[in-house]
């Protein structure tokens, strides 16, 4: 069946640094379209039912082969599946060989026998009988042909050539993200491990991609040379954890580089593997009639988790809303990375301020009104607030109850605007108004 097809080999050693599998990189390429099946070592899939998600072919196979590049494998194109294979064992091509640069049986009757697996089992009898490419196999007569050779090699010809429909057997998707990488040599530096963990983070974001999934967490681990000391150990891990759930590799290496700096290698590693073991749905992002230029100033977040991995948890603390009705713990700060702030449970009755003081102003009071840079106008309430016996200031004999019996009010200042104030109730003769807030 003639599509759009695309073959990617794993390149060896030397051509390679740190070669991938072909399931590993199968995995990869199921972000691009399901269609994806393992064949002699190699990955093809077909990629026209999936052009128009990324914007048309030709942006399509700009990412195919910058990915397939950044992990060490060859890329080929044509209109079958066996042809691109075919095309994709030349070792001589240097860029993408391309089976769409002139007519498909025009660039396959160039390529040698070796090029179809059918029929470089009989390269030696076909070579004697003065074949040295496909086209020479194509211009024997067929019925000889399939009476010397069988109909294995006739039909392999015919679906290189789009003569015959071509069947093949999908992968699917690992429920579990788990990669493992062979280092090219030993490595003495965490940083230094950065290069084999980058092709494993392409290898996870082309998984959480194709499962419409974003990384939370993930976890890399090395694994020690065997002429290592005793007290050493066998190896190591950390785990890298992101604000928000997310797929893009950039992010993820900047992060990874970061904890790397901390991190004191106790044994020259040789192996390294990478799991993500906290993944969720991630939130597709809609597009918008705005240029997408706009959108191209970067996150806050992104920012946030770089300067947290580079001086520590405690040096970035995020809002976090608890579910408390008390105005003073409705909100709180947290460094734990990763957590993400909540919404209040309970929505007040009144409107809540923009500015809440540290600590509560005692107002005084003239013909038993409130009074604050003038006498105050209730506009709204009251909003009784009562709570908080089970909070202690501290532990120990010397704790306090934070309880509270409040009846808050909207006023209106006339030199100062809204103010947020509230009464104390069942206080003796603490019983008075206090100002707690103000409204922008």
């Amino acid at each position: 069946m003639l599509g759009h097809w695309a073959a990617l080999l794993p390149l060896p050693l030397p051509a390679s640094p740190s070669p991938i599998d072909a399931a590993c990189l199968g995995t990869w390429a199921l972000q691009f379209t399901p269609r994806v099946t393992l064949l002699e070592g190699s990955v093809v899939a077909e990629m026209a039912g999936s052009a128009r998600l990324f914007g048309g072919m030709e942006q399509l196979r700009a990412q195919v082969e910058c990915g397939a590049q950044e992990l060490g494998a060859r890329v080929a194109w044509a209109p079958t599946g066996s042809a691109a294979l075919a095309l994709v064992r030349q070792p001589d091509s240097k860029a993408a060989p391309d089976g769409f640069s002139a007519p498909l049986t025009q660039v396959l009757d160039a390529l040698p026998l070796h090029a179809i697996t059918a029929i470089a089992l009989h390269a030696d009898t076909l070579a004697r009988v003065g074949c040295r490419t496909l086209g020479d196999v194509r211009r024997l007569p067929r019925g000889g042909l399939g009476r010397r050779f069988g109909k294995a090699l006739l039909a392999a010809l015919d679906q290189a050539y789009g003569l015959r429909p071509e069947a093949y057997e999908w992968i699917t998707l690992p429920e579990q993200f788990h990669a493992r990488l062979e280092l090219m040599s030993r490595v003495e530096s965490a940083p230094a491990l950065l290069f084999g963990a980058r092709r494993l983070l392409v290898q996870m974001a082309g998984w959480l991609a194709a499962r419409r999934l974003g990384a939370t967490a993930f976890t890399l681990r090395w694994c020690h040379d065997v002429m290592r000391a005793k007290e050493a150990g066998t190896g190591g891990e950390i785990t890298v954890r992101t604000g928000q759930p997310t797929q893009n590799t950039e992010h993820l290496a900047r992060l990874l580089t970061e904890h790397l700096a901390h991190v004191q290698l106790l044994a020259p590693v040789g192996d390294i593997e990478l799991l993500a073991p906290e993944v969720v749905p991630i939130v597709e992002e809609s597009r918008s009639l705005i240029p997408e230029t706009l959108h191209k100033g970067g996150s806050t977040d992104l920012a946030l988790e770089r300067i947290q991995a580079r001086l520590g948890n405690a040096c970035v603390r995020r809002p976090v809303m608890s579910p408390d009705h008390r105005l003073e713990w409705m909100q709180s700060w947290d460094s734990t990375p990763g957590k993400r702030p909540r919404a209040p449970q309970a929505v007040p009755a009144i409107p809540l301020p923009t500015w809440v003081l540290d600590e509560p102003l005692r107002l005084m009071e003239r013909n038993h009104r409130p009074f604050y840079q003038g006498p105050l106008q209730m506009l709204l309430g009251p909003d009784r607030i009562e709570g908080g016996w089970w909070h202690r200031s501290t532990t120990g004999p010397d704790a306090v109850p934070l309880n509270v019996q409040r009846d808050y009010w909207l006023a209106l200042s006339p030199h100062a605007g809204v103010l947020w104030i509230f009464q104390q109730r069942l206080a003796h003769d603490q019983t008075a108004w206090f100002l707690h807030g103000h409204f922008a």
